[in-house]
């Protein structure tokens, strides 16, 4: 699997332990409805692990499995084997019917295999696997979602306050905005702002926006942009927290300052140790450039937050003291004017 899937497949993941009562709400209504959401459910990966382990079948996508409880009529246990596919796979439904036949060994019960089909080919449906032999037949069907099927529906996503009718919107933007940023960035802005609008706990914000930022990848400027408008809407909504985009714009410029501060710091540690020695040199070369690295990533967080600086707020950042450009960096997240971080500008 490449590392791009990974990324993919990491926070779908994450969503659906998360979330996993609307996941199956949304997309698996009819088995919702037979699962006991009074009892304790439970994720059993090293359990699916150890079943497929020696499968000759490359690393998995998002496949979980998880042990839930039926309702007072059918009292037991019940294991649910997720499959998110997102992409072809030639053999997808013989991988499937392996991994039952595996579960099922494992087990010793029926196991529901609930598929969803992430991929953008429109014809490709896989929903069974059939072997026969000289009269002996095996075969599974497997429930599939195709999440192409909700683009119609489009509107009725975003009406919804299900979590994962708000990522498949974002999914199937995602596919509709290949090699056009500016589009994917206005439609990442607005699903945001959509989380916002329904008063959302922080934290839900932050797990799906997390989902989103993987899914819809955008470049870095624009990223800095959104970054602008998630803490305006911070801001509005009177939800203080650090938000993601802005811990990624801020790693950014940590990167950036450090970097920057770095070749300072060899430069300046270069020309100390011509007069006082080669280690001397570079050991004060080293704390000049740290010291210059943290103006460079305030400076960087101030252009972010406010715009272009002038020359007295620069002049004013050259001259900072390490315990004054710590107070700054604190204070920019929050504050509503340059003058409230650094102070009176001339």
């Amino acid at each position: 699997m490449s590392p791009a899937t990974d990324d993919y497949d990491t926070p779908w993941k994450n969503a659906v332990m998360a979330y996993f009562r609307e996941f199956m709400a949304f997309f698996f209504p009819r088995v919702h409805d037979a699962i006991d959401w009074r009892r304790d459910y439970s994720f059993l990966d090293q359990e699916l692990a150890q079943v497929v382990r020696d499968a000759r079948l490359g690393k998995r996508r998002i496949d979980k499995l998880v042990r839930v409880t039926g309702k007072d009529g059918d009292a037991r246990l019940l294991y649910l084997h997720l499959a998110i596919q997102r992409a072809r796979e030639k053999d997808f439904a013989e991988r499937i019917f392996t991994y039952y036949y595996r579960l099922y060994d494992r087990f010793r019960c029926p196991i529901a295999t609930l598929v969803v089909l992430a991929d953008p080919s429109p014809s490709w449906r896989p929903d069974c696997f059939q072997c026969e032999l000289f009269g002996c037949e095996a075969a599974i069907y497997f429930p599939t979602v195709k999440l192409l099927d909700f683009w119609p529906h489009l509107d009725r996503l975003l009406a919804s306050n299900n979590a994962f009718a708000l990522l498949t919107a974002a999914h199937l933007m995602t596919l509709r905005t290949r090699h056009e940023p500016r589009k994917r960035f206005e439609s990442k802005a607005m699903l945001t702002s959509l989380m916002y609008a329904r008063h959302w706990d922080p934290q839900r914000i932050l797990d799906l926006f997390n989902v989103l930022d993987w899914m819809m990848k955008i470049p870095g400027d624009l990223q800095d942009q959104l970054a602008v408008r998630i803490d305006e809407l911070n801001r509005s909504k009177e939800m203080p927290f650090e938000n993601l985009m802005i811990r990624m714009a801020k790693d950014r410029a940590r990167k950036e300052g450090l970097e920057e501060g770095r070749e300072v710091g060899l430069q300046e540690g270069r020309e100390v140790g011509l007069q006082e020695g080669r280690e001397v040199g570079l050991q004060e070369g080293r704390e000049e450039g740290r010291e210059e690295g943290r103006r460079a990533v305030v400076r960087k967080l101030l252009q972010l937050r406010f715009g272009p600086l002038s020359a007295s707020a620069e002049l004013r950042i050259s001259h900072a003291k390490p315990e004054e450009l710590n107070t700054w960096e604190d204070k920019i997240l929050q504050a509503g004017s340059l003058e409230e971080v650094i102070g009176p500008i001339a």
